[in-house]
C-alpha cells in the first residue's frame, strides 16, 4: 500500500556573508566546515520550537570534497554544530547545484515518508580548495572527443554561449551586471538583504580578530564605462569578463525542510512549499543554456507555464547564461520579475552553497509578494546540466 507523498515545505533558510577567495579574503583563515556549522547552528537557534533530535538528517554539499570539505561533511558538521549524535549526515556533489540538490534530495524523503525534518545546504572555500583542486579528468574525455577541451573551463564554456547566441552581446552582459550590482545595493539599503546573514568571526594573523557581518564581493557603483575595458580571460577579443561573472567565492548555506503536517505540528513557519524540480543534462561546451530543458522539463510534470511564474530567483554565474534564459523564454531583460535584489555578479557564488541562497531569497519575497502564487529557483551546472525548482507561495491571496 503507497502512501500519499506529503507536502514539502521550505521552513527558513540563512547564509553566512560570502566573502572573496584568496589570500585576502574575509575567510582566508577560517574552515569551510566552521562555516557550515554557523549555518546550522543558527537555524537551531532561530527556531527553537525545534528539537534538535528531530531533525532526520543534514545534507551539506560541497564540490570540492577534500580537507575541510571531505570526511561527510554533513555528517562531521552536524557533530560539530551540536545536533545529538542520533542525527545522521552526508555530503553531495553536483558542483553549482550541490545545496539545490541536498534541498531536493531531503524533500523526496520528506515527501515519501522517511523524514520529518532535515537541514539541507552547501559550503564552498574556493581560496582553500580552487575548483578542480585534486581531480584527475578521464582522459578519454578528451582523446575519445566526448567533449570539447572548452568544457572543462566554465568561462569558456561562458563564451561558447555567446557563439551559440550572437545577439547576446557583450553590452547587453555587461548592462545586466550593472543591474544586478545595483539591485542589490538596493536590496542592502531596504533591508531585503541582511536579515539572512548569520554573523561569523573571522581572523587575521596580523589584525588579529573581525566579524564578518556583510558580503565582500559587491561592486556597488559598478558603471558600463568601468566594465568596457576589462579583460576577457577565457578568450582574446571575448565578451566574458570578471565584471559581468561571478567571481570565486567563499560561504556557506543552509535551509530547514519539513512535511508541511510536521512544521504545523511543532510551530515552524512555512516559507514556502515544494511544488516540483527537474535536472537535466546539456552538451557541456555549453553548460550555461542547462537551466532552459530544466525548466521546461519541471514546467511539462507540474502542468504550469512560464506565465504562472511571478517571481525568478536564477543563478548569475554569468550574465550570458541568464540572458540565454531570459531570451528563451521571451522574459525582457530588465523583468522585475528577475532576480529583484541582484544576484551572483554582486554577491558571489561559492559554487555548492548558492542553491539555498536562491531559496533563501525567493521565500523572503514571497512573504512580501502576497500577489505571487508561484515562484522558480534555477541554475546552470558545470559539466552540462541545469536545475530548476518551482515553488508556491503559502501567503498567496488566492489561498484566503
Amino acid at each position: 500500500m503507497s502512501a500519499p507523498a506529503r507536502t514539502v515545505a521550505f521552513v527558513d533558510g540563512v547564509r553566512t556573508p560570502f566573502g572573496k577567495a584568496g589570500d585576502k579574503g574575509i575567510y582566508a583563515n577560517t574552515r569551510a566546515d566552521d562555516l557550515v556549522v554557523k549555518v546550522i547552528r543558527e537555524l537551531l537557534r532561530r527556531h527553537p520550537e525545534l528539537p534538535p533530535e528531530r531533525v532526520d538528517d543534514v545534507a551539506i554539499a560541497a564540490t570540492t570534497q577534500i580537507g575541510d570539505q571531505g570526511l561527510t561533511i554533513g555528517r562531521t558538521a552536524a557533530l560539530l554544530a551540536g545536533l545529538p549524535k542520533s542525527v545522521p549526515g552526508y555530503s553531495i556533489d553536483r558542483m553549482c547545484a550541490g545545496a539545490m540538490t541536498a534541498v531536493t534530495s531531503v524533500a523526496g524523503g520528506i515527501a515519501f515518508g522517511a523524514y520529518d525534518v532535515a537541514i539541507a545546504g552547501g559550503v564552498e572555500h574556493m581560496g582553500r580548495h580552487p575548483m578542480g583542486e585534486g581531480v584527475d579528468p578521464n582522459p578519454r574525455f578528451l582523446s575519445d572527443k566526448i567533449v570539447d577541451q572548452s568544457a572543462l573551463v566554465m568561462g569558456q564554456t561562458a563564451e561558447n554561449v555567446h557563439d551559440r547566441f550572437p545577439g547576446i552581446t557583450k553590452d547587453r552582459c555587461d548592462a545586466y551586471a550593472v543591474r544586478s550590482q545595483e539591485r542589490y545595493a538596493d536590496a542592502v539599503k531596504a533591508g531585503n538583504i541582511g536579515p539572512e546573514l548569520v554573523p561569523v568571526a573571522t581572523r587575521h594573523p596580523e589584525l588579529g580578530w573581525g566579524l564578518a557581518t556583510e558580503d565582500e564581493p559587491p561592486r556597488p557603483g559598478t558603471t558600463l564605462e568601468n566594465l568596457a575595458g576589462l579583460k576577457t580571460p577565457f578568450r582574446p577579443h571575448g565578451r566574458v569578463t570578471a565584471g559581468n561573472a561571478a567571481g570565486l567565492n567563499d560561504g556557506a548555506t543552509g535551509a530547514l525542510l519539513a512535511g508541511e503536517d510536521t512544521a504545523r505540528e511543532l510551530g515552524l513557519p512555512v516559507g514556502m512549499r515544494m511544488v516540483g524540480y527537474a535536472f537535466a543534462g546539456v552538451e557541456p561546451e555549453v553548460m550555461g543554456i542547462g537551466p532552459v530543458p530544466a525548466t521546461e522539463k519541471v514546467l511539462q510534470r507540474t502542468g504550469l507555464s512560464i506565465s504562472d511564474i511571478g517571481l525568478f530567483e536564477i543563478n548569475e554565474a554569468f550574465a550570458v547564461q541568464v540572458l540565454s534564459f531570459l531570451d528563451h523564454f521571451g522574459i525582457d531583460d530588465e523583468d522585475p520579475r528577475v532576480n529583484q535584489w541582484g544576484g551572483a555578479i554582486a554577491c558571489g557564488h561559492p559554487l555548492a552553497s548558492s542553491g539555498a541562497r536562491l531559496m533563501t531569497q525567493l521565500s523572503r519575497q514571497f512573504a512580501e509578494r502576497p500577489d505571487v502564487r508561484y515562484g522558480m529557483t534555477t541554475m546552470c551546472i558545470g559539466i552540462g546540466m541545469g536545475g530548476t525548482v518551482i515553488w508556491e507561495n503559502p501567503a498567496w491571496e488566492g489561498n484566503k
